[in-house]
């Protein structure tokens, strides 16, 4: 089959981005494709590894606009949703917009913010809405939510709620730069003398729509379907897991293997395009059992051990 010709753009998208975050090819392809497959991305990694780098790369790369909110504990809905002014000139009340009115939300440390926040950005998140007073204003599209979490230093955060966390098409983590990736970390900023500014826009107006369009073009053969509905049933039924990936996760993780698909100038996807996105796409759904929780198993275990169990299809 010929390659969709599509894809071209999201490798220039890549190369722009690649060429100011330093390693983290897999990472970062990995991210495309959940911002193809038209989904919110949770980086939940160490500080100082580029998370929220990497969000303003792609946003910039893919010609969206682009917002940043610190979460912390005093944070209110308002402050990310917006809220009803008084004009003292008109005698009259209006909405102005909050951050939440753009195309790319970097939401930093979600965990810091109580859970009216969190609920907040979770009507956003599903309903691609705002509610203010008596009705709703719509958001942008694409909206993409890239949040971040810090896994260590937990005291004064709230864990997100389950029905947050099923929201993310994805959970990735980035991981230290090997020894020579961090020598060249420092080369650049020598030779730069600046920090890292984010790339010039590679995308036009409205062409990564496009592409998250062309996504939903790619053939998933319906051997593949059921490979997927095969590795989610495995995480309900294995005895350590409490809960086990929902049919949202289903969803996701067909979807995210339709856009690495792309990502990789296909026009079908294959059982590498599953395998390769299940651990991302599934393992921050799962609920673990309080004793394997205690010692040391969590989801992404679970999944690559659904991954070894379960038969992959022959595709003609």
């Amino acid at each position: 089959m010929s390659s969709p010709p599509s894809v071209l753009p999201m490798d220039r998208v890549l190369d722009a981005v690649g060429a100011r975050v330093v390693g983290k090819t897999d990472a970062l392809r990995t991210l495309a494709a959940g911002l193809l497959a038209d989904g919110h991305v949770l980086l939940e990694d160490l500080p100082g590894l580029g998370k929220t780098l990497i969000a303003k790369c792609f946003a910039s790369a893919l010609g969206l606009t682009f917002q940043r909110v610190q979460f912390t504990a005093d944070l209110m809905p308002t402050d990310i949703t917006g809220g009803e002014v008084y004009d003292p000139g008109t005698g009259k009340f209006s909405f102005r917009r909050g951050p939440v009115f753009t195309q790319v939300l970097l939401a930093d440390e979600i965990n810091r913010a109580p859970p009216k926040v969190q609920s907040a950005l979770l009507e956003a998140m599903q309903e691609y809405q705002v509610t203010a007073g008596t009705g709703s204003l719509a958001l942008d599209r694409p909206f993409l939510v890239l949040a971040t979490q810090n896994p260590i230093e937990l005291e004064g955060t709230y864990p997100l709620p389950e029905a947050q966390v099923d929201r993310f098409l994805m959970r990735l983590t980035l991981g230290y730069p090997d020894a020579q990736e961090e020598r060249l970390i420092l080369s650049r900023r020598r030779e730069t003398k600046a920090e890292i500014s984010p790339p010039p826009p590679v995308l036009g107006p409205g062409e990564f729509r496009g592409l998250q369009q062309a996504v939903e073009e790619i053939t998933l053969d319906s051997a593949l379907e059921g490979y997927v509905v095969d590795l989610v049933r495995a995480t309900r039924e294995d005895p350590r897991v409490e809960v086990g990936a929902s049919p949202r996760g289903s969803l996701a993780l067909a979807k995210a293997a339709r856009a690495r698909a792309l990502l990789e100038r296909r026009d079908y996807v294959v059982p590498d395009d599953v395998k390769a996105l299940a651990v991302p796409c599934l393992a921050h759904r799962l609920v673990i059992r309080p004793e394997p929780w205690i010692r040391g198993l969590r989801g992404p275990t679970v999944v690559s051990e659904a991954l070894r169990r379960v038969p992959v299809p022959k595709i003609e």
